[in-house]
Parts: C-alpha cells; structure tokens; sequence
C-alpha cells in the first residue's frame, strides 16, 4: 500500500528497479572476447582451467581476489526513492 504521491505498487517498482541495476552493473563487468594466457596486471600464468571455466578472463586469481577487494559494494540505500519517501 503506497500512500501520499506514491501510487500503489511503488514500493515494488523502486525493489526491482534496484536490483535490475545491480544485476546490469554485474554484467557489464563480466569478461568478454579470448581469454588471457598471461595476467595482465603481475604477467602471471592463468591456469587452463581457469579460462575454461570463464571465457575472456583477464587476470589470475590473486590479481582478481585484490580487485575484488577493491571494489566496495554500492550504498545499501534506494537512490530512487519517491517524492513521498523523501519528505519524511
């Protein structure tokens, strides 16, 4: 039950809204084209089966697990928040 501006079922609309951009900001970082033999960053050996199993791998798993690390989760708050949510 939505109330105030808010129309019925933007509660929902705003949950997918969130996750369809998490999982298109997951898939642009997906690996594309021929895989690596070398890694790019330490020019370390990528095992075979790791580029089997991901097709256009780029790094080996040491390299990988740091820019992992690196990457810090995005806010854990719904930036798509409606007029109606924003004046409480």
């Amino acid at each position: 039950m939505a109330g105030g501006f808010a129309k019925d079922g933007a509660v929902q609309e705003q949950i997918d809204a969130s996750i369809e951009d998490a999982v298109n900001r997951a898939r642009s970082r997906l690996p594309a084209g021929a895989s690596r033999e070398r890694c790019e960053e330490c020019d370390g050996v990528i095992p075979e089966a790791r580029r089997a199993a991901i097709p256009g791998v780029r790094l080996c798993v040491a390299c990988q697990a740091e820019r992992d690390k690196a990457d810090a989760p995005v806010a854990g708050y719904n930036r798509r928040g409606s007029k109606d949510s924003q004046l409480r």
